[in-house]
């Protein structure tokens, strides 16, 4: 009999309290003094209007690591059936790590302090919360684990303080009234990024009564070996010939004159490209699963912006791709964009909020501008 593997618990951890975008720049800061020019523009086109932070709003101390974040998420999936002591492996992810060694699982494993265990930390950006969950999947499903927990957690608001970023910023606002797109590289990304956690429980059997979601499959894609690098951290990016250079290439002056550690993005290059070779991954999973858009009940897309939604609609609909508004969900305006953690975050809003029905589908959709990843993971209600 074949070995299936299936998602039985869900969980969130969102730190402290909703931040509104009146509060933002009280906790985040000024750069250079000065109020965001961009950040209405950037607002208004996002369209979130709340997220979270481990800032303390009044002192923007730090208040929980991400580590943390992960392991209190974690925690949360612990019922009167399951004890983080059972964990046969454990599956983190993140996009921003907080020390370069020794690696985010470890730290996790250690906040949880459960026993022995295999553990493992995927790398990469948005897509690593689902690179994660694939490990843990195939460690199941090839029977080497009776469970497994995979977690997705980030912790940026820290690097987003106005104290990590100098005066090129303001150069580019001026673009932004224009064309949106254009001035994108660094100021937008501080009006955008939340913290936060998520995790899910797989298990060899579905759960005695309530919903569980059969894994199907995960298709993961890349497309290094065609594009130059999007979206980057750590690194200094020379625009006219892609080439990336790494913080250790440079000394301490020029990583602080350079922002080396703030998180930027190409995004001329994220507006040519995201769309167009997330439609050809499509594509290439539905020839290879051979299924219907149309047989879809619930299309979870990871959108870092609403900015590109109305993009996807039409790109899918001119694709004759059958996933229409009225299957999506999304809670991106409640939650902000919180990276590798957001499908986590989708998932588990999804099964807490709506009365899923047995046999239903549901397709998620995870791309990532790093190098221009992709992924797709098809789940199949089941309930009991």
């Amino acid at each position: 009999m074949k070995n299936k593997a299936y998602i039985t618990k869900t969980s969130s951890f969102l730190p402290n309290s909703a931040v509104s975008n009146d509060q933002m720049e009280d906790i985040l800061g000024c750069v250079a003094g000065k109020p965001s020019r961009a950040k209405k523009i950037v607002l208004k086109q996002n369209k979130i209007h709340t997220r979270y932070y481990v800032l303390d709003p009044k002192t923007r101390e730090q208040q929980f690591t991400n580590a943390q974040l992960s392991a209190l998420a974690i925690k949360k999936l612990e019922d009167e059936n399951f004890s983080i002591k059972d964990i046969n492996c454990l599956s983190t992810s993140t996009s921003l790590v907080e020390q370069l060694m020794p690696n985010h699982g470890v730290m996790v494993h250690g906040e949880l302090s459960n026993p022995c265990c295999e553990v493992v930390t995927t790398a990469g950006i948005c897509l690593s919360g689902l690179t994660a969950l694939k490990y843990s999947y195939l460690g199941v499903l090839s029977g080497d684990y009776k469970n497994a927990v995979a977690s997705a957690s980030e912790m940026l608001s820290p690097s987003l303080k106005a104290e990590n970023y100098n005066n090129e910023i303001e150069e580019k606002i001026e673009k932004l009234e224009e064309r949106p797109i254009l001035a994108f590289e660094k100021d937008f990304l501080r009006w955008m990024l939340s913290d936060g956690a998520g995790s899910v429980l797989i298990q060899s059997s579905p759960k005695d009564s309530g919903v569980s979601l059969e894994i199907d499959w995960i298709d993961l894609y890349s497309y290094a070996n065609e594009l130059e690098t999007c979206m980057y951290c750590g690194a200094d990016k020379n625009i006219e010939t892609g080439r990336l250079d790494g913080w250790a290439s440079f000394d301490q002056s020029a990583r602080s004159s350079k922002s080396l550690m703030a998180i930027k993005q190409d995004v001329k290059l994220l507006n040519e490209n995201m769309l167009k070779y997330g439609i050809t991954s499509l594509e290439k999973s539905i020839a290879k699963h051979k299924f219907r858009c149309e047989d879809v009940d619930y299309f979870l897309p990871h959108l870092s912006s609403y900015y590109f939604k109305d993009q996807c609609v039409k790109g899918l609909h001119e694709a004759n791709l059958d996933l229409p508004e009225s299957k999506w969900f999304i809670n991106l305006s409640k939650v902000g964009n919180v990276g590798a953690a957001s499908i986590y975050l989708m998932i588990d809003e999804l099964v807490n909020t709506k009365d899923l029905k047995d046999g239903q589908k549901i397709l998620c959709f995870v791309p990532e501008s790093g190098r221009f990843s992709y992924g797709f993971m098809m789940l199949t209600v089941v309930k009991k």
